[in-house]
């Protein structure tokens, strides 16, 4: 399960990353995206982005909805059926029965409701006992929203793998710098990568070797967090 703290933090980067390295080792891999919202019915979505990056694979979306709220509120707006966590899982395994490895990106939080039973990406981790990965943002603010996630996450019995910033800044200021000792702590989970900003617009080929940079040998990455958090606190 790939999650963020909130929207627009990097996830489908993330999922394009983890997606590209998980081929190059040649594993079978799938990517399922249950609700997709604020984008048009004739528009590509957030899995056209990852086949953009990572090549060609396996993807589902199993809802559009074109305003950009959250999975429930969008359903209900545009008079389509919403998705539950039933229908994400059952779609999950579905995936995982021809695949080595299938990952599910969320919209917006864990918490983020998918139907008027307040269903949750929370619920479809629980139910697959799926590894949850939190994708935070590198600034002011994002300890709090990541000690958060985790904390639920933990409270319902989730596994918190670890945690990846999904957009580096070029010049990190004191704050960002900082957080990579914190996030951590605040996530209980080790930093298991840190991938640059503006990496969607990255060819493939420069994709392949920024995720293969920036993500932690536990995907088939070089990421060492001791070497980048050191190399960032030397910056002024």
């Amino acid at each position: 399960m790939v999650s963020g703290t909130g929207t627009g933090v990097g996830k489908t980067v993330v999922t394009a990353a983890i997606a590209v390295l998980a081929r190059e080792a040649g594993r079978r891999v799938a990517v399922l995206k249950p609700a997709q919202t604020g984008v048009p019915m004739d528009e590509p979505g957030d899995l056209a982005e990852v086949r953009r990056l990572a090549g060609e694979l396996p993807t589902r979306e199993l809802r559009r909805y074109p305003d950009p709220l959250s999975p429930e509120a969008a359903a209900r707006r545009s008079g389509l059926p919403p998705v539950t966590p039933v229908e994400a899982a059952q779609a999950a395994v579905e995936l995982h029965a021809k695949h080595d490895l299938v990952l599910v990106e969320g919209a917006g939080g864990l918490l983020v409701r998918f139907d008027p039973d307040g269903g949750t990406l929370a619920d479809v981790a629980w139910s697959l006992g799926a590894l949850v990965l939190i994708v935070a943002e590198a600034g002011l603010g994002t300890l709090n929203a990541t000690a958060l996630t985790a904390e639920v996450a933990t409270r319902r019995g989730l596994n918190v793998a670890g945690v990846i910033v999904g957009s580096w800044p070029a010049e990190p200021d004191l704050a960002s710098r900082s957080n990579l000792v914190d996030l951590p702590v605040a996530a209980g989970a080790p930093l298991l990568g840190v991938l640059r900003a503006g990496l969607g617009r990255a060819s493939r080929e420069e994709f392949l070797e920024e995720a293969r940079r920036g993500l932690s040998p536990w995907f088939g990455g070089q990421f060492d967090p001791e070497c980048f958090t050191g190399s960032a606190a030397a910056q002024r």
